[in-house]
């Protein structure tokens, strides 16, 4: 017996004697999907074939060597990185990251273009979600979308939402599941402005039209983003959280919750078993903000922990659906991957293995004293044991050895790119 072995089963004695089937929790574990985020392998340049620049509030920096430039290329870091997390998972795209033979503006892309994608994760048992890409265009540059004042830009980024519903409607139909389609703007203003309330009417009846048409939600699944600020609208941000969850509310769309869009000091654990008495479904971007919203690699640090509690604790596993949503290329982007997915499996891995009926039942009996106490012994249990028997009967590495991968693909591959223009960490697009 291996010693990665020899340590489950000793954790699995101390998780029995506190009435948690460890073989249950795994097995639960591998049914949780995480919705990788393509645009951490090229720093959010897509493949448009244009100079657009990023925009829209959209800052980033670092150079690291090994961006990749190309589908192929994006593809097979991609390769690299899901065979590195343990389990089977999906791929979330962005609307500028098709493949253009001839070019093609926003409002006018098709499911052609994106049939590669789709080709290609059906040989990989992968699934897809979308999104549309409002920002780096030339119509963007002021920062203003679908609340646009002017008619006819209005009507462009319209035209751009109804084609990438499309588009993702026909994803879920060809792999079987239902696509999400998340809609994000940057709308917003740098300073105070003297009317507040019409751009978000304009926002408000952009969107109804963008999801005019109904598609079978076994195929699509519409989300809309909320945001606090980003650079460039600081003072004011059309699409705020207040908006979007009587959007959500009232048009019964899924609400997505970013890590990193609210204040600082403000969470999304929290607002999880609230919103979910009034929407169908919810989409998370995990994601880590350092002191603003900097889509920081997600490391185990104790929101990532509450997030996955607050949706185990719920039973909201069927009703919350788990996407990333950081890129950083100060360091290895494949391994910035590999870091934040497999920290995010970790962290719903040690949810799956609280005793969750044993404490709801001493809350109830206002047993706080007992409660107290087993959360606090349930953060020295030995859950690192189970995640390592978990890697090894997936085959993927255990502990940090996936990093040895890492190195030698940077030497062989990633090192003959050369060093990219400046890209990286950077505020969330989505």
């Amino acid at each position: 017996m291996s010693d990665t072995n020899k340590a489950f089963e000793l954790a699995r004695e101390r998780y029995a004697a506190l009435g948690v089937d460890v073989d249950a929790a795994v097995e639960r574990l591998k049914t949780i999907p995480v919705s990788l985020h393509c645009w951490q392998g090229d720093d959010v340049v897509g493949f448009e074939g244009t100079d657009n620049e990023l925009g829209s509030g959209l800052a980033v920096t670092g150079n690291y060597p090994g961006r990749a430039r190309t589908v192929d290329e994006l593809r097979r870091d991609l390769d690299v990185a899901y065979s590195l997390i343990p389990g089977n998972h999906r791929l979330n795209l962005h609307a500028l990251y098709g493949e253009f033979s001839s070019p093609t503006d926003r409002n006018e892309i098709g499911i052609q273009n994106f049939q590669g994608w789709i080709d290609w994760c059906r040989d990989r048992h992968h699934s897809l979600d979308f999104n549309p890409s409002f920002f780096a265009h030339p119509l963007a540059s002021d920062g203003s979308t679908l609340s646009h004042p002017d008619p006819a830009i209005r009507q462009f980024w319209i035209d751009h939402g109804i084609a990438c519903r499309q588009i993702a409607s026909e994803m879920g139909a060809a792999q079987g599941n239902a696509c999400i389609n998340n809609v994000w703007v940057p709308d917003g203003s740098k300073d105070s402005p003297a009317d507040r309330k019409a751009p978000r009417e304009r926002l408000a009846e952009a969107l109804d039209e963008v999801f005019r048409v109904a598609f079978p939600e076994a195929q699509l699944l519409d989300s809309v983003e909320c945001k606090l600020f980003g650079i460039g609208s600081e003072s004011y941000v059309v699409g705020s959280h207040e908006f979007y969850l009587g959007y959500a509310i009232t048009r019964h769309k899924l609400l997505c919750l970013d890590a990193g869009h609210f204040h600082p000091t403000e969470v999304i654990s929290d607002k999880i078993s609230s919103t979910l008495l009034y929407v169908p479904e919810l989409l998370l971007h995990v994601s880590r903000g350092v002191r603003w919203d900097s889509d920081h690699v997600v490391t185990f640090n104790d929101e990532l922990q509450a997030i996955m509690q607050e949706i185990v604790r719920g039973g909201f596993e069927s009703r919350v659906h788990i996407g990333l949503d950081f890129f950083d290329a100060s360091i290895n982007r494949i391994a910035a991957w590999v870091i934040g997915t497999r920290n995010t499996l970790k962290a719903l891995l040690m949810a799956l293995l609280e005793p969750r009926e044993t404490l709801q039942d001493l809350e109830r009996d206002g047993d706080l004293t007992g409660r107290l106490v087993l959360m606090e012994e349930l953060k020295s249990m030995p859950f690192g044991s189970v995640w390592d028997h978990y890697c090894e009967s997936s085959g993927v590495p255990v502990g940090a050895a996936w990093l040895d991968a890492i190195r030698e693909d940077e030497r062989r591959v990633l090192a003959r790119r050369g060093n990219s223009v400046a890209t990286a960490s950077s505020e969330n697009i989505a």
